[in-house]
Parts: structure tokens; C-alpha cells; sequence
């Protein structure tokens, strides 16, 4: 049974020893039903003051402790020194996401071990926010501002701040803190839900003119009530705005009306997830947006006895993340070392999270989904994942992890996979050892590039195949050439990529479309079949087919079918991409063979056709080389109405040989034999006709 505060810090050995630790407040509305204890008992928004032993054990776990340690040891004489004297408020972008990042850790930091210096910190960091005029740069016709990003945000870690300072606050310091929330957080967020419900009704949305943020990054917003309905921009204001509902239950007249529409578009949105829990803006963004839908669902529940805990598929959900994930070795995910601006992302991401980054994808999402996934679901597997993959990046990571709950890998069910959005995924494992082959098909999406049918292939702890990491988010940007399908282990139609849009309201979505048409799995195999010819078409009247066939022998033995069908003859190429942000990959050509060399693997490929040999040479991408230099190899088609072309590539470590596989012509096809590593070889493809290619695994 839930003890009452008072109860609690007469009893509690463990908490006696911190005051300000045992004084946390629980500022939550009386809950209509609990999980827990009897109805009636105040409620922190994600935490009790009985968590706090497990929240406290979690920050020495090995797991979560360098996460807490970077929370605690942060140097907190120069955010003072920041606060005092450096914040601009007309600076949101920047500034004041550093603002509200010192109050969110240091709220967290005193309500766990008490620390008085960072109690001094989040004060400091709560008036400076208060101190902002204006709590976002966007504005609604001109003068109301929205929120799409720093209002929310904002309002999320004020919330926070009452229930995690507690008794700390003063009531003037608390009744400021609320003053704050109920007028410039949640009408913020409320004006943006409305005009994403009622687009009919908006008057007009625009960057703030007095906000500093660049001229050469603003884009036309006339469509963006429309455009971001369909995005995480829509998720981060629903669950602000129903925090804030909760946290001013009772307090505020117009808390009701706010929780009505946070609900009303957390529903909205949970259509957004397929029925498997994918998710269409890739898996970083993925994570950004799921645990703001689970953190309003947490604080419903804990203040409100209301569950939206089962909104979209939780669990499934999880289980998308671990499909993408793709552990690799060494050192290269790091930031270009070009000029770095506001529309390139310049986090530095540990390989050890590496992820199938189709989208804008750069790294995996941190553990709290999956922690709250499997302490609320009871999930082993998230339970597992939360132990293994990716790593520890906000509080709620250690608010929920349950130290003793059991996990269970994942078994060779989840090895290959087909998601409800058509992305494939197959893979044997997921150590950095292990392989990973990917396709991109699928529709359009938020943050996507112009990539459809393009391949990720990774072998020996390497990325053999590679979709590019940190395309710019501006088209005025040298590096928005990375979006395009050039960019791409992809298909080009006498050097075009497929449909995209010019970047002139943002990275919204194309409306380029690929389909899975087959895929079939077995013993040590997989295949898949996928026809991009619908977005090839929208650019290019003469595209009858664009369709592409993999089939993974596993762990390294990749065949890659493309089959191009005109109405009028052109050259096609095929493009593959050699990772370098490391400065470690390189790729060389000779006759209709290439290689790519990556510091611990290699890939060797050949390349055949039914009708001319393609002409095969190494190349780099037209980008700027203080963007980098982004090595790939390019297998051109003569000009003909029917292409058809078979790519047969072997991956192998460093220093072990790769086998030799004949490429025989068999009729209408090939057939492909031999013995690389451990893997025999024998397979058959018919690839003439009009119907799908049969291949035949032997």
C-alpha cells in the first residue's frame, strides 16, 4: 500500500538522511482510480517519493550510471554564469533548449540525492524561462504564439519542476512556475493543436521576426497546419499541453478544455503507428516521439485514473526500434568537419548505437520506451532491450526501470522481419559482428529522403552498403544534396533519382511510393522483391518498372536483382555507397567487378546483365569537400528500353579471403554457384518476363 509523505519520511531509513530529498512534493490531482494504493492519494506526474530507493539504486546500475553521472557532475558555475549573463531571448533555437535541458536535469538531480547547488540551478533556470517573452518563434496571424517545439518542451520541464522541487519552491516561486505554464506554455501548444485540427481556421503561421533564428533556414509554413498534423511536431504539443492539463487540474478553468484536445490529438495521431507499432520518421525520430506519447499516457494515469496507456502498440512499437537496430565497430559516426550551421545535426553518436538509418536517422533512441514499455506491459523483451540496446539519454530512463524484471531475448523469429510501412529488415543477430540487410521501400514519410528501393548492408561489423548520415535539413544547405537518390544505394534513370520536393517547406513528405511485392524467408535466406516504379514515374512519363530483388544468403553472401522497364530507350545506372565520415572506406573498379574497403571488412561484387556489360567505375558524390568525400561505385546500363542487371557481392573480415561465385547465364536469368566462407551457393533466377523473377534457392 501507498504510504501518505508524511508516513513515508517518518519511515524511511533510506531517504532520512536528505531533507530536501524527503520533502519531494507530490504535486498531482487526486487520481479518480490507482494502480497502486487507494484512490485519493496525491500523485507525483511520473514519480512517488516510494520510487525514489529504485530511481536511486538505478543510478549506480552500470547501465545508467554514466548517464547519471553526466547529469550530476555537469558544470554547474558555467550554466550559472550562462543564466546570469549569456541567455538571449530572442534566441529559442539554442538558448533556450539549453535553459530548459539545466532545469529538467537539475529538477531531477535534487529530487533524487537532494543537491543543493543544483536546486540553485533549476531556480535560475525556471525564472530565466519565465524571463522569456515569448516561449517559442512561431506565431498564429502574426501575434499568438504556437508551439511546435520549445513552448512544449518548456512547459513539459515546468511541469516538471513543480512536482520534482517540491516543497523546495516557494509559493510565490510555484505560483510564478504556474502563471508561466498557464500562459505562455499551454496556449501555446493549444493554438497549435487547433490549427492542426481546424487548418480552415488558421489565420497564417510564421517564424517570429524579432527571433534571430537564420533567414537562409526559414521555409514557407502556409501548408504546415496540414504538413505537421502528420508529424512528431504534432506529438511533442499534445503531450505538454496534457501534462499541463494534469498538473493544473483543479487550478486552472481551462485545464479541462486542454486535456479534451491533448487527448483528442494523441488519438488523432496514434494512427500514425502501423498495427506492428512502425513508425514512418525513422527510428531517432521515432524514439522522440513515442516517449512524449508515453509520458503524457504516465501522467494521465498516475493524476487521472485515465488510460491511454494502450493507444497505439507498445509493445509492437519496441520491437520496431530492435529491427533497427545495427551495432557497427570503430569510431566514425562522428560530425563532419565542414562549417556546421543549424540545419546540419552535428551529434556525435557511439557506433555501438548504430541504427538502419533510412530517414534522418543518425542513432538509436535512448531505453525510457522500452523501459516503460516493460514495466507497464510487462514485456520481457523490453525489458531486455532496455539492458542491451542503445543507452541511457533522459531521467525517465532511470524514473522507469524495474532493476529485477526479467528479460528475454529476442529469438529468429525477429530476424527478418516486414514491417506494416515496408520496410524490410533481415539480419543473424545483433552483435556488431552480425550481418543486417535492409531495403527501403514503403511511402512517404517526414524526415524521409528520396530513397526508395535503396539498400543498407552490413557485414563484419562494417557498413559495406551505406545510406548517408546528417543530411541537411535546409535545401540551401550543401548538404541536402544527401537527401536525393544519387545519394542512395539506389536506381538512377539516365542519372535521375525518383520524386522528391524542392525543400521549400521544410523535409515534409514526397509523394514517392514503393511496394513490396514479395518476400519470402527460409533456412539462412531471405528475399524480397520491391517495385518503385510509381515514384520513378511522377519525374519520368517513360517508367514502366523500377523493381529490385535481394536475396541474402546469410551471414554475407548479398545478390541484388534491378529490373528497368522503359517506354523510351535511356541508361540506368545503379549507385552504391561507401561509407567515409571516419575517412576509413575507399571503393575501386576493374571491368564489371568492384571493391569496397572499410578498416576491419570488405565487400567484392560483380556485376552482370542480360544485355550490353555495364560499364563499372569508382566515383565520388558532387559535394563540396569541406562537406567530406563520400566514395561510391557506379554500374552503368546502355541505353536501352530493358535493363536488367544482377549485382553479386561477397562480404569477408579483413585479412579472410572471399570465395570465388560463378555467374552463369541460365536461359532468362542466371545461375549463381560457388562457396564463400561457410556459405554454399547455388542459386537459380529467372528474371525475363513480366511477372515477378523466380529465383530458386538450390
Amino acid at each position: 500500500m501507498n504510504t501518505t509523505r508524511r508516513t513515508f519520511l517518518q519511515t524511511s531509513s533510506l531517504l532520512a538522511a536528505s531533507v530536501p530529498l524527503a520533502q519531494l512534493r507530490l504535486a498531482g490531482a487526486e487520481r479518480a482510480s490507482a494502480t497502486s494504493g487507494a484512490a485519493g492519494v496525491r500523485r507525483g506526474l511520473f514519480f512517488d517519493a516510494d520510487d525514489l530507493p529504485r530511481i536511486r539504486a538505478n543510478t549506480t546500475d552500470p547501465r545508467f550510471a554514466p548517464f547519471w553521472q553526466s547529469l550530476v557532475t555537469a558544470d554547474l558555475a558555467d550554466d550559472a554564469d550562462f543564466l546570469a549573463n549569456k541567455v538571449r531571448f530572442n534566441n529559442h533555437v539554442a538558448d533556450m533548449l539549453r535553459v530548459r535541458q539545466m532545469l529538467e536535469r537539475s529538477a531531477f538531480v535534487y529530487a533524487v540525492n537532494g543537491d543543493a547547488k543544483h536546486l540553485a540551478i533549476a531556480k535560475q533556470a525556471a525564472r530565466k524561462l519565465l524571463d522569456y517573452p515569448k516561449w517559442d518563434y512561431f506565431l498564429e496571424g502574426g501575434k499568438q504564439v504556437m508551439g511546435l517545439q520549445r513552448a512544449p518542451e518548456a512547459t513539459i520541464a515546468m511541469c516538471c519542476a513543480l512536482d520534482w522541487l517540491g516543497d523546495a519552491l516557494t509559493p510565490a516561486e510555484r505560483a510564478d512556475i504556474e502563471r508561466g505554464i498557464a500562459e505562455k506554455g499551454a496556449p501555446a501548444c493549444y493554438t497549435t493543436l487547433y490549427g492542426m485540427k481546424f487548418p480552415d481556421r488558421v489565420k497564417g503561421w510564421g517564424f517570429d521576426p524579432e527571433d534571430d533564428y537564420p533567414q537562409a533556414f526559414r521555409v514557407n509554413l502556409a501548408r504546415w497546419p496540414l504538413i505537421l498534423n502528420a508529424t512528431n511536431l504534432k506529438v511533442i504539443p499534445t503531450a505538454a499541453l496534457g501534462i499541463a492539463a494534469c498538473a493544473l487540474h483543479g487550478k486552472h478553468p481551462r485545464a479541462g478544455q486542454w486535456l479534451d484536445l491533448a487527448r483528442s490529438s494523441a488519438k488523432a495521431f496514434a494512427t500514425m503507428f502501423g498495427a506492428d507499432g512502425a513508425y514512418d520518421e525513422g527510428v531517432s525520430y521515432w524514439g522522440y516521439t513515442v516517449m512524449h506519447l508515453a509520458i503524457f499516457a504516465e501522467a494521465l494515469w498516475r493524476t487521472r485514473g485515465i488510460d491511454d496507456r494502450n493507444l497505439i502498440n507498445y509493445p509492437g512499437t519496441v520491437r520496431y526500434a530492435l529491427a533497427h537496430a545495427m551495432p557497427t565497430v570503430g569510431s566514425g559516426l562522428t560530425p563532419p568537419s565542414g562549417p556546421r550551421n543549424l540545419a546540419v545535426p552535428t551529434l556525435r553518436a557511439d557506433t555501438r548505437n548504430d541504427v538502419v538509418n533510412f530517414y534522418d536517422s543518425l542513432t538509436n533512441s535512448d531505453v525510457s520506451v522500452a523501459a516503460w514499455v516493460a514495466r507497464t506491459h510487462r514485456d520481457p523483451l523490453a525489458q531486455w532491450f532496455v539492458r542491451e540496446i542503445s543507452e541511457a539519454k533522459f531521467p525517465f530512463a532511470l524514473i522507469w526501470h524495474e532493476p529485477g524484471a526479467k528479460g528475454t531475448p529476442p529469438g529468429p523469429e525477429l530476424h527478418d522481419v516486414r514491417l506494416t510501412n515496408d520496410l524490410v529488415i533481415s539480419r543473424t543477430g545483433w552483435a556488431a559482428a552480425d550481418s543486417v540487410v535492409a531495403l527501403r521501400s514503403g511511402g512517404p514519410g517526414n524526415h524521409e529522403h528520396a530513397d526508395r528501393n535503396s539498400v543498407i548492408f552490413k557485414a563484419h561489423g562494417e557498413r559495406l552498403f551505406h545510406d548517408p548520415f546528417r543530411a541537411g535539413y535546409s535545401y540551401t544547405t550543401e548538404r541536402w544534396k544527401l537527401r536525393l537518390t544519387t545519394a542512395h544505394t539506389a536506381v538512377l534513370l539516365d542519372g535521375k533519382g525518383h520524386q522528391y520536393h524542392d525543400g521549400r517547406e521544410g523535409t515534409n513528405a514526397s509523394w514517392a511510393w514503393a511496394h513490396v511485392t514479395d518476400f519470402q524467408t527460409g533456412p539462412g535466406w531471405m528475399r524480397v522483391t520491391s517495385d518503385a516504379a510509381e515514384a520513378y514515374e511522377l519525374v519520368n512519363a517513360a517508367v514502366e518498372r523500377v523493381e529490385r530483388t535481394l536475396v541474402f544468403l546469410k551471414p554475407d553472401v548479398l545478390l541484388v536483382l534491378d529490373r528497368v522497364k522503359l517506354k523510351s530507350a535511356a541508361p540506368v545506372q545503379l549507385r552504391f555507397q561507401v561509407f567515409n565520415d571516419d575517412e576509413g572506406g575507399s571503393c575501386s573498379a576493374n571491368g564489371a567487378a568492384f571493391e569496397i574497403v572499410r578498416p576491419t571488412a570488405s565487400l567484392r561484387a560483380k556485376v552482370a546483365a542480360l544485355g550490353v556489360a555495364p560499364a563499372v567505375k569508382a566515383g565520388r558524390l558532387d559535394i563540396a569537400e569541406a562537406e567530406g568525400v563520400f566514395p561510391m561505385v557506379e554500374a552503368t546500363s546502355a541505353s536501352s528500353t530493358e535493363h536488367t542487371l544482377l549485382t553479386v557481392c561477397t562480404a569477408a573480415p579483413k585479412g579472410a579471403p572471399h570465395g570465388e561465385l560463378a555467374i552463369a547465364r541460365d536461359g532468362g536469368g542466371w545461375r549463381v554457384t560457388g562457396t564463400h566462407g561457410k556459405v554454399r551457393v547455388d542459386v537459380a533466377i529467372t528474371a525475363s518476363g513480366i511477372g515477378l523473377p523466380v529465383v530458386a534457392i538450390r
